[in-house]
């Protein structure tokens, strides 16, 4: 891993099991896409892509369903040196809109039934080409792949060329594109797959979504890495899993996956007598989700700490306590410091602000070179945002979030976006979106909102789901005189926090 990888590609190419005939993916009926049948269609339809107009380090932006298809366009941009930008699917028009106007993708991928408005996107923003992908894998892009008889080669690319683009948002509420360089996914693949000790013979049970990096990078490059295979599942479906959990090795998922499997008592450590690892992420593990876990089944979850910036940053060793509420020392190549407000770094088992650097970490955020640069030190660091400490063993804890993030369900929440929607309701004078624990989800947001009209719960949650992905509409809405605010008018968060804290306990 001392050298900077040109193509992520050709490492996966080079990573292939010998025989081609081992299985990439196997679906629940048992159908079975092979690792050579994969790399095969892979370089058909990154030669379709081309005669699409798609050049190396155009933008391919993808809004479709899960199915071995989309695994073959990912695979197909990676090769082609198309930059892969992956939209999660439960994102309204109004949020495409603005996403498809910022990348400018040469090609835009979507479901059937997204077609007429892609292709009013595609002659607003001079896009070359729109193409479907229909949630059993039909459509437009199976055909171009079946269309094309020659495999295009490789691309020839360099380690700082982009390989993807995935949108995060901030405080200011505007999503912001994260370069993703060949290197950086290249990389942090390597070091989670030795890390977690992935094998040939590894069966990875695949139940995350493909527009997030917890699903599209960590769960296929560490399998790919090692020439391992995938039950691929659409999405997470308890009882398909509790089916498959025998025939695997490894199962990667947010919070929410384990705690609705706790709550079924068919989850049994003869059930998972054969899983050698189960990974968490996306979102803070709670404890006693940890402890219940290995009580239950004799397995200790391993929780890791990443971002869309960087990827995975930090783990609990596969060898070695896996502590409940910590997410583990530094991953091989990344370095993890813990600083105060002027920036030094500060002792063991003090709080301060998380930074990292290393080959893991993100090339920019794109067009916006001046926040670039805010978001990194003078001597590189990156400032994740996040609050945390390390204790005396070099485990890193993560106590908060400097941004008031609110993760719910492994999926990023930012409440400005939200409230952004909430305030152009007539009728709306402000509001505040906090997040509040929740059993299922890790955390949910609540809206409370300060109103001089006729302005129920009802209507806001309406105007919200109109606006917004489902994932990010306030579970509650709440009617205030005044938000409380600090001296320096700012809103006090941690007050609304503290105050609704207790909605959805017991």
């Amino acid at each position: 891993m001392s050298h900077a990888i040109a193509s992520l590609y050709r490492l996966l190419l080079a990573s292939a099991p010998s025989d081609p005939s081992a299985p990439m993916l196997i679906s629940p009926d048992g159908t079975r896409l092979s690792h050579g049948e994969a790399h095969h269609l892979a370089g058909r339809l990154a030669r379709g892509l081309a005669t699409c107009g798609a050049v190396p380090g155009d933008r391919v932006s993808v809004r479709a369903d899960k199915s071995p298809t989309s695994v073959l366009l990912y695979l197909a941009c990676l090769r082609g040196g198309f930059v892969y930008v992956p939209f999660n699917t439960a994102y309204t028009e109004d949020e495409l809109a603005y996403l498809i106007g910022d990348a400018e993708p040469a090609v835009m991928v979507g479901r059937p039934e997204d077609e007429a408005f892609l292709n009013a996107q595609a002659a607003r923003h001079g896009a070359r080409a729109v193409l479907t992908l229909a949630a059993d894998g039909g459509g437009s892009v199976r055909d171009l792949m079946a269309s094309e008889r020659c495999e295009g080669a490789p691309a020839d690319l360099r380690p700082d060329d982009l390989a993807a683009m995935l949108y995060t948002s901030g405080t200011t509420g505007k999503p912001k594109g994260a370069m993703l360089t060949q290197d950086n996914l290249a990389a942090n693949g390597l070091a989670l797959a030795e890390a977690w000790r992935f094998q040939a013979d590894d069966v990875l049970l695949h139940a995350l979504p493909l527009f997030h990096a917890h699903g599209l990078f960590v769960a296929c490059h560490t399998t790919w890495l090692a020439g391992a295979s995938m039950l691929w599942l659409p999405g997470f479906d308890r009882d398909r899993v509790l089916d498959l959990l025998p025939q695997a090795t490894v199962f990667m998922g947010v919070p929410t996956f384990y705690t609705r499997l706790l709550a079924d008592p068919r989850l049994t450590a003869e059930r998972v007598a054969g899983m050698r690892l189960f990974v968490s992420g996306s979102a803070p593990l709670l404890a006693e989700t940890h402890r219940a876990f290995e009580e239950r089944t004799g397995k200790a979850i391993l929780e890791r700490y990443g971002m869309t910036e960087t990827g995975m940053n930090t783990s609990n060793p596969y060898d070695g306590p896996r502590r409940p509420g910590a997410v583990g020392p530094a991953l091989p190549g990344v370095s993890v410091r813990v600083v105060d407000e002027e920036g030094a770094e500060v002792p063991a088992e003090t709080v301060g602000d998380v930074q990292v650097k290393g080959r893991n970490v993100m090339k920019g955020y794109w067009k916006l070179p001046e926040k670039t640069r805010e978001e990194f030190t003078a001597d590189g660091w990156f400032k994740t945002g996040d609050v945390g400490r390390i204790d005396a063993e070099g485990y890193l804890h993560i106590v908060g979030r400097a941004k008031d993030l609110i993760i719910s369900g492994g999926y990023n929440v930012y409440p400005k976006e939200v409230e952004d929607v909430i305030d152009a309701l007539d009728g709306v004078v402000e509001s505040a979106v906090v997040g509040v624990p929740h059993p299922d989800f890790g955390e949910v947001g609540v809206a409370v909102v300060v109103t001089r009209g006729a302005v129920d719960e009802a209507k806001v949650l309406a105007h919200c789901k109109a606006h917004l992905a489902n994932y990010k509409v306030p579970k509650n809405a709440f009617f205030v005189v005044d938000l409380p605010r600090n001296t320096m008018g700012k809103v006090q968060k941690a007050l609304l926090r503290d105050t609704y804290k207790g909605l959805f306990a017991g």
